[in-house]
């Protein structure tokens, strides 16, 4: 067994301290990086982290998130008590007063049992966020708790990490292939059948900063003092772009033309590998023939990125060996993003990156069905009532969640029938990845009760919710951890409770409870670890107890399945599509109603397909920009990460600046037909001139948190400018990250 090497125990005593070896999950941090941390307790209380110097991935480095942990914890506005209040005073933060935990358990099975009789139990929605582990326990509480079909993630076109895992399993057949960074193997990059890539092509990401879906971004630097190099494509001047060999700035929203001029210059130049795309792609010489309608002068054209520049990047990325490619929510938050994922997995086809050392790892970890719970929906075929099947059939079925924008209708409609009830886990919805969040504020206030499991009140939970259930953080419950939720098979650790806070509870007795009063047949467990054991680490013959005695465990990871049948569930060499290779002609979109090959399609808005639009909005918006101390929504209230983070920014070119009379530090306003919201410029030599890259997911948790005023949630809210049901043909991706505005001073 592939377990880590520690030299301690889980728990042992240190200079008066109790320390605890863990591993993080946000809040506060980030996706399921799981940074090794090692917690001092004294009398109960946490009084300081670090970070393990033992982790195989890590090595002791921690982000500034992770080491507020203990401000977080303590944090005065934290919640540790269950509490109720009347619906009629949704609202008014005052309202809300403290009850038992057996009187919130009573409440919402009284209201379950209500609305099911009544009204069917599909009339019960849980809306999840990506904090916690709650994209792993939104569908479990739905269908094995609630037995409801309709989960929902209310950002419109599911446009983080939804468009790439769909386009992922449609092209390759497999979740999404992420940048080998050596995670699958206790040495590490010291291991003998790892090699560094020769060239990493980041495309839309920032990973320094965000440590995304499990991939830890510190790895960047590790890679590159060992000689690898990077192609960066960004808007932004970024540290990776700063060190890259090429660094190329596309008006934000054109990345699909750019991408295939890529392919154009790699194909015609005939510098891909022929062995691979002879034996194991599909439909090369119609991709071929497609590519031609983007030659790089077309390209440089549209994207305002030099010819010569595109030539180049594109011959040194393949002629690097082996390279690499990280995609990020640039291809998610567009229209056209399905096109830009299909490109982009055609390029590390091609190329010759799949599943070889240092190239794009693989294969998914089974780890009990991540987000499992949809077999115990009762009848089997209540999977066919999601919400927005018919309308966006690819994007429901494919993800297994509704689809949020006919979420919202429903909500605002009532048809066809009425939701009743609403479950919020992770979801701070207002603030951070709602399109038109006050049409969403309205929406969900027509439901007639309303719980939410967090940490905090926020926006969402102030506006709009009746009852709520205090979670614990990672420092205080036993759980684990896998990296990109078990989507790639790379690694596990585990989550050691140290302290005890309140009453907060973990997600999982929340639903254990939750389950054993509504479902009692579906929940035998009397523990989180015996839950854990059964249904998620069984499959892999690990258990909890193993992960905190070794403190992780890592996949025994195999280089080129394809070639070995280790893929397909036939045992047959080759890739789970539908005709076993990576299909650059995509039977599976051409069967979802869309094009089987890439084409560009401008942004809805921009100074091409609206010029009269642009001409009132000129500036080119993207949204999203990532920040050192905050994921999302979470974190503003902790003073560490406000003194280093103070202010939601815009970045904005100096001659933009200069030409609106805007100088560093002045709050503006962003303005767009949709709405608007106030920031602080940041001038910036590195930005694209013509765009502006703006922070999300702020809110003031100084401010008063009753409505109207909602903690300035709207005041800062760029998704104020977002509009409703933009997205591709196939219902994925919306414009967050190409919108146009006009700035002015505040």
């Amino acid at each position: 067994m592939p377990f880590g090497k520690v030299s301690t125990p889980v728990q042992w005593e240190e200079d008066g301290y109790t320390v605890t070896r863990t591993n993080s999950w946000s809040a506060p941090g980030d996706h399921p990086t799981g940074a090794g941390m090692k917690l001092y307790v004294k009398d109960g209380i946490l009084e300081k982290v670090e970070g393990d110097p033992e982790h195989s991935i890590l090595k002791g480095a921690l982000p500034i998130r992770m080491l507020s942990l203990p401000e977080y914890v303590y944090n005065p506005d934290r919640v540790i008590y269950p509490m109720k209040r009347d619906p009629k005073k949704r609202g008014d933060n005052t309202a809300w007063e403290r009850i038992s935990w057996d009187e919130a358990y009573d409440m919402i099975v009284g209201k379950v049992k209500e609305y099911t009789e009544k009204f069917n139990s599909n009339s019960i929605i849980t809306f999840v966020g990506t904090g916690r582990e709650a994209g792993n326990w939104g569908p479990t509480i739905s269908c094995r708790v609630f037995n409801s079909p309709n989960i929902c993630y209310m950002q419109s076109g599911w446009s983080c990490y939804g468009p790439r895992m769909a386009v992922t399993s449609y092209v390759l057949g497999a979740p999404y292939p992420e940048v080998d960074y050596a995670a699958q193997f206790p040495d590490s990059y010291d291991d003998p059948r790892y090699t560094y890539p020769g060239c990493i092509l980041l495309w839309g990401k920032e990973p320094l900063k965000s440590n995304p879906d499990g991939f830890w971004g510190h790895s960047l630097v590790d890679m590159m003092k060992k000689g690898t190099k990077f192609i960066t494509v960004d808007p932004r001047l970024t540290f990776e772009a700063a060190n890259s060999e090429f660094w190329l700035q596309p008006r934000p929203g054109t990345d699909t033309a750019l991408a295939m001029a890529f392919l154009n210059v790699i194909i015609n130049e005939e510098l891909y590998d022929y062995d691979f795309v002879e034996n194991w792609t599909f439909g090369f010489e119609e991709f071929t023939k497609r590519i031609q309608d983007m030659p790089p002068a077309k390209a440089a054209e549209i994207c305002g990125v030099p010819e010569e520049k595109i030539i180049g990047a594109a011959r040194f990325f393949a002629k690097s060996k082996p390279g690499a490619v990280q995609w990020g929510l640039a291809i998610d938050q567009n229209p056209n993003g399905v096109q830009l994922g299909e490109c982009l997995i055609a390029i590390m086809a091609i190329c010759g990156c799949i599943d070889v050392p240092g190239g794009n790892v693989m294969g998914a970890i089974d780890i009990g069905g991540l987000g499992s719970g949809y077999s115990d929906l009762d009848p089997q075929d209540k999977i066919n009532e999601q919400i927005g099947v018919d309308e966006f059939p690819a994007l429901v079925r494919t993800l297994q969640f509704t689809d949020p924008d006919s979420v919202l209708d429903q909500l605002e409609s009532g048809a066809p029938f009425k939701l009743k009830m609403g479950f919020f886990t992770s979801a701070n919805a207002i603030a951070n990845p709602c399109n038109v969040p006050k049409r969403w504020e309205n929406a969900l206030n027509t439901l007639e009760f309303n719980v939410a499991t967090d940490i905090f009140i926020n926006p969402t939970i102030s506006a709009t919710c009746d009852l709520f259930l205090p979670v614990n953080t990672y420092a205080e419950r036993d759980m684990y951890v896998a990296t990109h939720y078990g989507a790639v098979g790379l690694w596990i650790g585990g989550i050691k409770k140290a302290i005890t806070v309140g009453e907060a509870k973990s997600d999982v007795e929340i639903l254990r409870t939750l389950g054993k009063k509504l479902r009692p047949e579906l929940w035998q467990y009397d523990t989180d670890v015996e839950y854990i054991n059964d249904q998620k680490l069984k499959t892999l013959g690990i258990t909890m107890e193993e992960l905190w005695e070794h403190g992780w465990w890592h996949v025994d990871y195999e280089y080129q399945k394809y070639a070995k049948g280790k893929l397909r569930a036939d045992g047959l060499p080759g890739f789970m599509t539908p005709t076993g290779k990576i299909e650059l002609y995509s039977t599976m979109i051409e069967a979802w109603g869309d094009d089987p090959m890439p084409y560009y399609k401008e942004p809805p808005t921009s100074p091409v397909s609206t010029p009269e639009y642009a001409a009132e909005y000129p500036l080119v918006l993207s949204t999203g920009a990532r920040t050192w101390s905050y994921f999302h929504s979470e974190g503003r209230m902790v003073p560490k990460l406000r003194e280093v983070e103070p202010n939601p920014l815009v970045d904005i070119n100096p001659k933009d600046a200069k030409k609106y009379g805007i100088i560093d530090g002045d709050w503006v306003w962003l303005e767009n037909s949709y709405g608007k919201c106030k920031m602080k410029a940041s001038v910036q030599p590195g930005q694209k001139e013509g765009a502006l890259a703006a922070q999300h997911g702020w809110w003031y948790p100084e401010r008063d948190a009753s409505a109207p005023e909602l903690f300035g949630v709207y005041e800062v809210n760029v998704n104020n400018l977002t509009p409703y049901k933009t997205v591709g043909v196939l219902g994925f991706g919306a414009p967050y990250k190409c919108l146009m505005c006009k700035i002015y001073k505040a």
